[in-house]
């Protein structure tokens, strides 16, 4: 992983094998640095072949009429700017790479785009996931980005040949028209994904996961609705301060199941970022605020503190200058407004230090890779014989700070890999997570008959990511990863985080 500010140290990473950061592996077994040089030899342009420019990386999109589908031009950054009869040249990226950049297109990927916004907060994930490397000199239409995939990270090549139609860009645009990061970065992520109709509708934790690999939690804020809204002001502090990645989104209309725009400027059914929080003074008394960004890069809230507000004549000259009267997408709410108009909150930071604040703590990181194998290591849950023929996976808990009551020393991850290469066809089995506390080494079926475990998932998940958060006391442990019935064959990534005094 990137580095920064926090400790982690993940042991999987530290020889710089395949999957890691400095060393991603390829996917589609494709190599870059390989095809750019045989490329530039033969004079030719890259076409890539495993994510066509045509109608099968398009995918079946929801909003788009067969007519259209059909008017469809897939073109180059240049050729583009020259059939707009504009005479700048391309760019992959101008003075750097902002939330302000890029505007969304006709695919429902608002999710995707939120994460984009809160990635460029970040400059040391950025430069992991987007290659700066990268430009228009030297060309051969090759461009490569960085993602972290079910406990490794792959580098995904795409050409540059981008959808159309009437000679303006079908999903995400550069707003100051010539420069492309953004698009490119949202085609290498399609690819991944299998299609581009394949990003239509989705959560911003699951691509702020995808561009960290690191520890997700996702907030409902009617559960966090505490007097004063104390516990989501303090957690969002602390997230801020570790350098994660942060997103809310809103509730779907009920009635019509969809995206629709309402009176108070926020829209329904849609994905923003959170690019800051912040406290003022007004009439001698403090007010939260939290700054949010809609990835249409236009469309805000109208109520009290947003950019028109007269609430911001009653500031200081000094708090006034955090208000930018400007159609742009972003702006301010207090953090009242903010819990009663927005349903969820997702956090994506490299540590777990987010949790508690204490931005000094080192973690380890150890991800595993394992199977469950029908008739064969895929026992279900603790309630089948067969439980004991599931993965067991040791574990040495050896730091809990006495004097925090409930600190969490152990974070767990599980998700299992999917099998299906479309995003929008998978299917997902119920899982989770048993603990036991025991010196034994592998555990046999008596084992389980006697003997409690520490925690056992009473709800099996099906969700992209599982995860546990807990506060153990030093010993040993074993952790079971396990679908709820026997005999399914699936692949998962198990990711443990222990807490160090190192």
């Amino acid at each position: 992983m990137a580095k920064s500010e926090t400790c982690l140290v993940n042991l999987r990473y530290q020889d710089g094998s395949k999957g890691s950061p400095s060393n991603p592996a390829k996917f589609k077994n494709q190599d870059f640095a390989q095809i750019k040089a045989d490329c530039l030899r033969k004079g030719e342009l890259f076409v890539d072949n495993e994510f066509p420019p045509n109608g099968l990386s398009l995918g079946d999109l929801p909003d788009m009429s067969p007519s259209q589908e059909s008017e469809v031009k897939w073109l180059r950054p240049a050729d583009l700017l020259r059939k707009q009869g504009k005479k700048d040249k391309p760019a992959f990226s101008k003075d750097g790479m902002s939330r302000f950049d890029f505007g969304q297109g006709d695919v429902g990927d608002c999710w995707f785009l939120s994460a984009i916004s809160a990635l460029t907060f970040q400059e040391n994930l950025m430069a992991q996931v987007v290659p700066m490397d990268q430009s228009f000199e030297n060309y051969a239409g090759i461009f490569h980005f960085r993602l972290w995939r079910f406990g490794k990270w792959v580098d995904v090549v795409i050409d540059d040949n981008l959808p159309t139609i009437k000679k303006r860009l079908v999903f995400v645009s550069s707003k100051c028209g010539n420069e492309f990061w953004a698009p490119l970065l949202e085609k290498a992520y399609a690819k991944l994904c299998g299609s581009y109709a394949d990003m239509h509708s989705g959560f911003p934790s699951e691509a702020c996961k995808d561009f960290t690999g690191g520890v997700n939690q996702t907030y409902k804020l009617k559960e966090m609705n505490s007097a004063g809204h104390g516990d989501l002001w303090l957690t969002l502090n602390r997230a801020t301060r570790c350098q994660s990645l942060i997103c809310c989104w809103t509730s779907c209309d009920k009635v019509k199941n969809k995206q629709t725009k309402t009176p108070n400027g926020l829209v329904n059914g849609h994905a923003y970022s959170i690019t800051g929080v912040t406290k003022v003074e007004l009439n001698g008394s403090k007010v939260r605020l939290v700054r949010v960004m809609n990835p249409w890069g236009k469309r805000e809230w109208n109520g009290k503190w947003s950019d028109k507000s007269d609430l911001w004549d009653k500031v200081s000259p000094e708090v006034q200058k955090k208000c930018f009267d400007r159609d742009d997408g972003e702006f301010w709410m207090q953090m009242e407004d903010f819990c009663s108009y927005f349903a969820y909150v997702s956090i994506c930071c490299e540590t777990p230090n987010f949790l508690d604040g204490d931005l000094k703590c080192q973690w380890n990181c150890m991800i595993y890779d394992g199977s469950w194998v029908a008739g064969k290591s895929a026992g279900g849950d603790v309630n089948h014989s067969t439980f004991a023929t599931n993965p067991q996976y040791r574990i040495r808990v050896t730091v809990i700070d006495k004097k925090e009551p409930g600190d969490k020393n152990i974070v767990l991850s599980l998700m299992e890999k999917p099998q299906q290469g479309n995003r929008k066809e998978i299917r997902l089995d119920r899982y989770g997570l048993t603990i036991y506390k025991t010196p034994q080494g592998h555990l046999q079926q008596d084992f389980f008959q006697r003997n409690r475990p520490v925690k056992a998932e009473k709800t099996y998940s099906s969700e992209r990511e599982h995860i546990e958060l807990h506060s153990l006391e030093p010993g040993e442990y074993v952790i079971i990863p396990s679908t709820y019935k026997p005999n399914i064959t699936a692949d998962f990534a198990l990711a443990v985080y222990t807490k160090t005094d190192k």
